[in-house]
């Protein structure tokens, strides 16, 4: 089992601010719980809540002792929330170790119970966090009361993403396979893709060359889904098929092919689309999702995700146009979701009409279609894998510049390819006032609702 703490790049900024403070200094994180599927617990950090100055009884470079209002109004807020209560302090200077010491242990011991009937919650939550060169360290765990689960990952999502383990877990081995990455990025980034847990929703071109790119790089975990069998056309652009794979299963044959890869790696694969609410829910357990199908719906599904389960999503697609029978238009899209970034549906990146035909059984739909009730579906679209190999190292390279850095601050949350005139261009949008994905609404980090995204799910 693990455990990962996410935080929105805006409250991350806030812990650096806090962690160069020359003092020890107090607060409350409130985070949703969210249980995934596969046994692992993700804690979804929606509020910090500072130690008000009035607090502290004593407060230098070594220690603090707050009095209980320091602390008491946050754990009202959570039970309001519903969510876990986190009690957080820094351990000041620059590369100073954020591991507990005795006295911090006493202290968790102290507030354990408290934290745990003020806030309704069933975990008592504890993280140190202290800054190195403007990073963050971390230590932390979770107490029930009859048993502690330590919080092995931090995961901060925005314009830059970064993922790092405990100072209480020992660093993983860097392999002498991934010399010129690490020569390329460092070790640091390099241990973060062999951690990354990473989702790929359509296994066709894009996603299967998103799929080798990632497991090349060093990506060791991932999830697979895909509804669709491999057709004699699909071997012209889908990486890793033969013909003797024709007939067979996208995300098993996809699957195959990278464990021959990579022997080691731990790959799931789901022969469903993510428009079923069981497969969604597995989604909630990656670090990030590469979302390469054509389906509207699927993209509904994606956009959701990423606001209530501060998860970024990478979506793109080809787009292919003729005139006459003539090639004409080549073009690509990458578009990066994040918490508090404007979704698909504030783009007009999503076909509303045709998600909503998508989202119905199949027999539900042919009769709409039939009666004028529901738009009929596109046919095959052209594909080349020139193209979607093109987009596919696009969206893969997006990833890796926000892990590295290396690009424009702040980064733009999308880039258009037009191939056939050789032009790149970027853009940012802000999300739409009131609308589900802007800050206001309160649904980032929102995580397990009833229903499930807050949307309806075909039986």
């Amino acid at each position: 089992m693990t455990t990962t703490l996410v935080l929105s790049e805006q409250m991350a900024s806030a812990l650096r601010d806090i962690a160069k403070l020359k003092v020890e200094t107090g607060a409350v994180i409130l985070a949703q719980l969210v249980n995934v599927p596969n046994g692992d617990i993700r804690l979804l950090a929606t509020d910090l809540i500072p130690v008000p100055d009035t607090a502290y009884n004593i407060r230098d470079d070594r220690q603090l002792l707050i009095t209980s209002a320091g602390y008491v109004p946050a754990l009202g807020t959570a039970e309001v929330k519903g969510a876990t209560a986190l009690w957080f302090h820094s351990h000041p200077g620059d590369g100073s170790s954020p591991r507990p010491s005795r006295k911090d242990r006493r202290v968790d011991d102290e507030l354990s119970g408290l934290f745990r009937l003020r806030s309704g919650s069933v975990y008592y939550g504890s993280v140190i966090m202290s800054q190195e060169s403007g990073g963050l360290r971390f230590s932390g765990h979770l107490d029930s009361g009859s048993g502690r689960i330590e919080i092995d990952r931090l995961l901060i999502v925005g314009p830059r993403i970064s993922l790092s383990r405990s100072d209480l877990a020992p660093n993983a081995k860097l392999e002498p396979l991934f010399d010129r990455n690490i020569r390329a990025f460092g070790g640091g980034v390099q241990r973060a893709l062999g951690d990354l847990r990473v989702g790929i929703v359509g296994c066709g071109g894009i996603g299967s060359s998103v799929g080798e790119q990632l497991v090349r790089l060093g990506v060791r975990n991932l999830l697979l889904i895909d509804p669709d069998r491999l057709s004699i056309s699909n071997l012209t652009r889908v990486y890793g098929s033969r013909a003797e794979d024709v007939g067979n299963l996208k995300v098993e044959a996809l699957a195959g092919h990278l464990r021959r890869i990579a022997p080691d790696a731990d790959i799931d694969d789901i022969a469903s689309t993510v428009n079923v609410e069981d497969v969604a829910r597995r989604l909630t357990g990656v670090d990030i999702v590469f979302g390469c199908t054509d389906d509207n719906a699927g993209r509904l599904v994606l956009s959701r995700l990423s606001t209530y389960m501060l998860l970024p999503v990478i979506d793109c697609g080809v787009l292919l146009t003729d005139v006459d029978g003539r090639l004409e238009g080549i073009f690509g899209r990458i578009t990066v979701l994040t918490p508090g970034s404007a979704c698909l549906v504030c783009r007009n990146r999503i076909d509303l009409a045709r998600a909503g035909s998508e989202m119905l059984a199949s027999e539900e739909r042919i009769r709409r279609v039939d009666e004028g009730y529901a738009p009929a579906l596109p046919g095959v679209e052209p594909a080349v894998v020139a193209y979607t190999t093109l987009v596919a190292a696009y969206a893969v390279g997006e990833l890796l510049e926000r892990l590295i850095g290396y690009g424009p601050n702040p980064a733009p949350s999308e880039v258009l390819v037009r191939i056939h005139d050789r032009e790149v261009s970027t853009n940012h949008q802000e999300p739409r006032e009131h609308h589900y994905c802007h800050p206001s609404s309160g649904k980032l980090g929102r995580g397990m609702t009833t229903p499930f995204l807050d949307q309806t799910w075909a039986a």
